[in-house]
């Protein structure tokens, strides 16, 4: 049975969908992965996590038509579930609530 928690890089995946919106599939979430955090993203670490989040129900999928320039091969597009969503307010919560608690990154640069 798949783990229940949301680790770091599939929240960064779900926000990334969420942020692509009704386009969102590897590519562009790939993009703004490496966009948002300024870090080299493998395509096929972010395929694993969207895999994931689907089997966790945080994320639904479907084929789009097949496009030339894709060589007549389908996108697959995501769409983050209700649940999806409630994930990342709470995880968003639960962050701010401990970033809020650490001293050390309150204020200035150390």
């Amino acid at each position: 049975m798949a783990r229940e928690g949301l680790g770091s890089y599939e929240l960064m995946v779900l926000l990334a969908v969420l942020r692509v919106g009704e386009d969102a599939y590897g590519v562009p979430i790939a993009g703004e992965l490496e966009q948002t955090t300024g870090r080299k993203v493998l395509l096929g670490s972010v395929y694993a996590a969207l895999d994931r989040l689907e089997t966790k129900r945080l994320v639904t999928s479907r084929v789009g038509d097949p496009t030339p320039e894709r060589g007549g091969r389908a996108k697959k597009y995501f769409t983050p579930t209700a649940k999806g969503v409630r994930e990342a307010r709470q995880a968003q919560r639960a962050l701010m609530r401990l970033w809020r608690g650490v001293p050390a990154l309150q204020g200035g640069a150390r």
